[in-house]
């Protein structure tokens, strides 16, 4: 997989934030030097989150964001500023622009506090500074000289406890300071962990089996994002990857001289490799990892007490990262609810979600289930945990539930303890 084909949950999320008409899309399409946004004159042309994928240095691949003005108006404005706040679960850098000629509103420095209190780092950017009497020489708050309106927007800002990383005036249509911007946006770090998907658990030379079913629900010619991300992480390390379908696990360890130091399963297989790992042999699933991986594996594992104590009136969420075509033995729709029926002995309510449709109201839920989340960055998928947690709804994962399911929680997480 080349440096552009990074998956957009590994790249770094930078979202622009500011009213309509402050210049957001002429400023993305300066900053990815392409017509990524239609520019216009009238307010409210950017109506949904626009997304472009490239790469900037020191930060490596990044996907940037355009999104609407959050100060849009009437029923539509609504529902297009809320999918704005929306994209701020999963931004990892935020750019606040505004229009330099009137200096950061209220509803500016409000977002900026929103930023700050969201632990997301943010830059400030005065727009169309050409219009401005002020010349644009090193007017920037990370350069040595300091313009008035920068300092006016420093001013402002004061009144917020979180400060910007940086603030600079730049002019889109000019493409004045655009390179200076980007090397500003390019200097600040985001706030993600250092977590790695196992690696941190084998040494070089570790041999471990991965078994990975190619059944119906598996692409054509291709494996699936987990798969491919675990592969590279172990030989990252310079362990070794033995990939075998469940059929096959028992002939692949009696080929291995020793034991393999873990086995990795897709987690809808766990009955069967169970069955064929001697206890022994550590076991764990890929959406167990990833759990892991992205943050949320305590948060997971409480989440299973709330699934034991389910009656046949509550309603559980079944939520997945990604948008596909289900078929007829789909995991989220199909096999969870046919396992939690055979263990809780009754059906319970069900409603499932995709993509981005993560409600903002989970109060109607007694538990969330949720995809192992490779098609999200961190930020988000911690963002969905938070907001049920905050609700009082607990979140568990596809991979711990069809763990306890079949009776091997504990030992499916004893490689993590």
């Amino acid at each position: 997989m080349g440096l552009n084909d990074t998956v957009s949950a590994d790249r770094t999320h930078i979202a622009f934030f500011g009213k309509r008409n402050a210049g957001k899309s002429s400023l993305v399409n300066a900053v990815t030097d392409q017509q990524m946004a239609i520019v216009s004159d009238v307010m409210g042309t950017t109506t949904d989150p626009v997304y472009k994928s490239m790469e900037l240095l020191p930060l490596g691949p990044v996907m940037i964001i355009d999104t609407p003005g959050y100060d849009d108006e009437g029923e539509l404005g609504k529902q297009r500023v809320l999918r704005t706040l929306q994209v701020m679960n999963k931004t990892d850098i935020g750019i606040l622009v505004t229009d330099d000629s009137t200096g950061l509103t209220e509803e500016d420095v409000r977002i900026c506090d929103t930023l700050g209190k969201k632990n997301i780092p943010y830059v400030v950017v005065l727009n169309k500074s050409d219009l401005n009497g002020e010349g644009l020489e090193t007017e920037n708050s990370s350069a040595g000289s300091i313009g008035e309106s920068v300092k006016n927007a420093e001013a402002a800002l004061s009144s917020i406890s979180s400060k910007p990383a940086g603030i600079i005036r730049v002019s889109a249509l000019k493409k004045t300071n655009i390179w200076e911007l980007k090397e500003l946006i390019a200097s600040v770090k985001p706030n993600v962990s250092n977590r790695r998907l196992v690696a941190d658990l084998i040494a070089p030379s570790d041999m471990l089996v991965l078994v990975m079913p190619q059944d119906e629900s598996a692409p054509k010619g291709r494996l699936i994002l987990p798969q491919v991300q675990m592969i590279r992480d172990i030989i990252d390390e310079h362990g070794m990857a033995l990939c075998v379908q469940p059929e096959e696990v028992k002939a692949a360890l009696a080929s291995l001289k020793q034991p393999p130091k873990l086995v990795i399963t897709d987690s809808q297989a766990f009955k069967k490799v169970a069955a064929d790992v001697p206890d022994d042999i550590m076991l764990t699933s890929f959406s167990i990892l990833l759990a892991r991986y992205k943050g949320y594996l305590d948060s997971a594992l409480k989440g299973i007490n709330a699934i034991k104590t389910l009656n046949p009136d509550d309603k559980v969420l079944i939520a997945e990262g990604c948008t596909h075509h289900r078929q007829c033995n789909d995991i989220g729709t199909v096999k969870i609810p046919n396992g939690l029926r055979n263990k809780l002995g009754f059906d319970v309510k069900y409603d499932t979600v995709s993509g981005n449709e993560f409600p903002l109201d989970l109060s109607m839920y007694k538990a969330v289930i949720h995809c192992g989340g490779c098609m999200l960055n961190e930020r988000e998928i911690l963002s969905r945990v938070k907001s049920a947690e905050d609700q009082g709804v607990p979140v568990t994962n596809y991979g711990i539930l069809l763990a306890w399911l079949t009776g091997i929680l504990d030992r499916s997480i004893r490689c993590l303890v």
